[in-house]
């Protein structure tokens, strides 16, 4: 972060604001845990200040401190429209382009307020007046303590704050496995320990609270999963009716990408996930190597993020889109190498 834009930002929270918290639609552990980490700080730093998500956020991250106060912008459609609309400062959080946010993206162009961006996603949009963008940051709950730490405040780290950011950067890392995981995230991760960071506790809310109908599903997931030896690729297909048949819930289907990586000599791997209500194919995108997913994504899929951890869409049935898909994968053959 520049210092032109650390001045700004130190001026304008200087005195009392009111404060709109804005993560991105299907918000996951990074973006609850950097919104809520920051609304902690500006609560008592004395601003008004509101989370506004554009949709609800998985069972697993309900027991984030702060997280009963977040408006869900498609249930409390009312509330949070006043709250945008009257606020004066609006910080963006883990995205970095308004469509980004579902219903909301009208209301957020037609603001007046000051924008703040901080995220680490590749090719950031120009629309904030204050910007911390840093794609070779983990996460953005660790861009939230840096960004605490460039105001000079570290010491104003509250214990539901600890707990808040280190949600973020153990899920965004793989559990500090990811290549953007750096001594410095182990540094930061330490001193939110010290602060009262409940490690252990957290580990154990976020990944072992299951409901048999999630690991029935992941089962079926696997017994999808396909492998194309040749490109080192594999991939899941979910259809609507799988979903359905095994009580999906949001966030059930967290991780299951990952599974694919897993497998010796798989560098790329792919989820596609039927949505029949919004009515395209939800994807996402792993790989490890050099191996740009994000560059994938962009260019085939409507979608972007990481070098190795993007997300896209496809508005074709799942047939049509695999076999797209599949048709691209020559091109790609000698960068698909393990």
């Amino acid at each position: 972060m520049n210092f032109q834009h650390i001045k700004a930002l130190k001026e304008l929270i200087s005195s009392p604001k009111t404060i709109a918290i804005i993560p991105h639609k299907n918000p996951d552990g990074d973006a609850i845990g950097s919104t809520l980490a920051l609304w902690h700080y500006l609560q008592n730093k004395g601003h008004k200040a509101t989370v506004v998500a554009p949709n609800d956020s998985p069972k697993f991250l309900k027991w984030m401190p702060g997280a009963e106060k977040i408006l869900n912008f498609e249930k409390d459609n009312s509330a949070s429209k006043t709250c945008l609309e009257e606020a004066e400062v609006i910080f963006t959080l883990d995205f970095n382009h308004l469509g980004r946010v579902g219903q909301m993206t009208e209301y957020l162009e037609k603001s007046t307020a000051v924008f703040v961006m901080v995220d680490h996603h590749q090719q950031p949009a120009d629309y904030a007046r204050i910007m911390y963008s840093d794609v070779n940051m983990s996460s953005t709950c660790e861009m939230v303590y840096e960004l605490i730490s460039y105001l000079d405040d570290l010491d104003a780290i509250t214990p539901e704050m600890a707990n808040c950011i280190y949600t973020g950067i153990m899920t965004d890392t793989g559990s500090f496995k990811f290549k953007a995981t750096t001594s410095n995230t182990h540094r930061v991760v330490a001193d939110l320990m010290d602060k009262g960071a409940e490690n252990t506790a957290i580990h154990h809310r976020i990944y072992d609270t299951n409901s048999p109908s999630r690991l029935h599903l992941l089962g079926c997931a696997l017994n999808n999963m396909v492998i194309l030896q040749e490109y080192h690729t594999a991939y899941i297909t979910l259809s609507q009716e799988e979903l359905d048949r095994f009580n999906y819930q949001k966030g059930d289907t967290e991780g299951f990408v990952n599974y694919g990586l897993t497998l010796e000599g798989i560098c790329f791997a792919v989820i596609f996930i039927e949505n029949k209500e919004e009515g395209i194919l939800k994807i996402s995108f792993r790989s490890v190597g050099d191996f740009s997913v994000n560059d994938f994504a962009r260019a085939h899929f409507q979608g972007g993020g990481h070098t190795n951890a993007a997300g896209g869409k496809s508005d074709m049935n799942i047939t049509d889109t695999i076999n797209y898909f599949t048709s691209l994968l020559p091109t790609y053959k000698k960068e698909l190498t393990a």
